[in-house]
């Protein structure tokens, strides 16, 4: 790991007015030196007002157990937009009834979906935000209903889950295919964007691990499952619009993999479509992970490194100065709050407000600030 903790900061740089950034076009990303904080990011299509992204984070909250967002979800992601954050993910949303983790899960395998997630879509739009989905597979971890879960092997995760029914072939396709209308519904409610779940032990993880995939058909090659939902769900997308996905760097564990081979799987992913690297780690085995502030982020770092593609850092990035100092110095493109934004809404503008002493809020807010601080209007 001492390698890893070479790409910690020493001290942290507060970005500056002369910062620069990254510079786009349809076809390809121009990276340069460093980037502000608060300064925009494109992708394609995709043009986000700063370097936040919401990070996705299961809110067990669909009391109707019928996939749909609710008003909980309205005001989760909602608050959030008026919080300054540039970029919102929509939590693991499930492509099939039986890959959810709980009942309690958010889904997108009915058009009846479409609705529900494009009032919370348009009002985070409303907000200057942009705002993307990220699909999923729970697999053997999906513990949502009476029937076996589904897997690449029949290996459970741990002795406290269930041992997984081995998905045919037939069935992989079928999931497959699942992906590609979960992507049709999430474009037609509106998203900017998409990702793919392809970490923290589901689906995706599953078939790329050697932990959990022993299978002998072409399904044992580990990319062979995410690449096949890859060109499914890029065939529902506009050509214009980026893919993320969520991979994790490294499995903690003898006998999975570590991340040298997690950059050749994402040098496959990404040459069959994928526009940008969401990076976390573990989960796929049960095993205790050393946590501290930005652990996580020295991998995205050195996978754009070495791949040349956009990255998101994630991981105890609470800390304004340390979130703001790996986008500084250009290590990675956004940073993925998870925590912070739970525990502050509006920890982008907290994070304006500590660097600039400006921050964009709606007018009805105007008068906690507008004494010590420039205002603009964000409604």
């Amino acid at each position: 790991m001492d390698w890893l903790r070479s790409w910690l900061p020493s001290s942290c740089i507060v970005p500056g007015p002369s910062a620069r950034g990254i510079r786009t076009t349809n076809s390809q990303t121009e990276v340069s030196t460093t980037a502000s904080l608060f300064e925009a990011f494109s992708l394609k299509a995709l043009h986000v007002k700063n370097r936040i992204m919401m990070s996705p984070m299961c809110q067990y909250s669909v009391w109707a157990q019928d996939g749909a967002p609710n008003d909980w979800h309205y005001v989760h992601y909602v608050s959030r937009a008026v919080g300054g954050t540039g970029l919102i993910m929509i939590e693991m949303t499930d492509v099939v009834p039986d890959g959810r983790i709980t009942v309690y899960d958010l889904g997108i395998w009915d058009d009846a979906h479409i609705p529900a997630f494009r009032r919370v879509i348009d009002q985070v739009h409303a907000y200057h935000a942009c705002v993307g989905i990220q699909l999923a597979h729970a697999g053997r971890k999906a513990e949502s209903l009476e029937l076996r879960p589904e897997a690449p092997s029949a290996i459970a995760f741990s002795d406290k889950y269930r041992v997984p029914h081995e998905l045919t072939r037939d069935e992989v396709r079928r999931i497959v295919d699942a992906f590609a209308e979960g992507a049709r519904r999430a474009v037609a409610a509106g998203v900017d964007t998409l990702e793919l779940h392809g970490a923290h032990g589901y689906l995706i993880h599953q078939f790329m691990s050697p932990l959990s995939n022993h299978r002998q058909d072409e399904y044992g090659e580990p990319t062979r499952f995410g690449v096949e939902i890859i060109e499914a769900v890029k065939s529902e997308m506009p050509s214009s619009m980026p893919l993320i996905m969520r991979l994790s760097a490294t499995e903690y564990t003898d006998g999975g993999y570590h991340f040298e081979q997690l950059i050749e799987m994402a040098r496959v992913y990404r040459d069959h479509g994928v526009d940008m690297f969401d990076v976390s780690s573990g989960g796929n085995a049960v095993v205790a992970i050393h946590e501290y502030p930005g652990y996580q982020a020295p991998y995205a770092a050195s996978l754009k490194r070495v791949l040349n593609v956009p990255v998101i850092a994630v991981g105890r990035l609470e800390s304004y100065d340390l979130a703001s100092s790996f986008v500084e110095r250009a290590d990675v493109d956004l940073i993925a709050i998870a925590r912070g934004l739970l525990k502050d809404p509006y920890w982008a503008n907290s994070a304006a407000l500590h660097f600039e002493g400006r921050v964009q809020v709606p007018k009805q807010y105007y008068r906690a600030f507008a004494r010590r601080f420039t205002v603009g209007d964000a409604s």
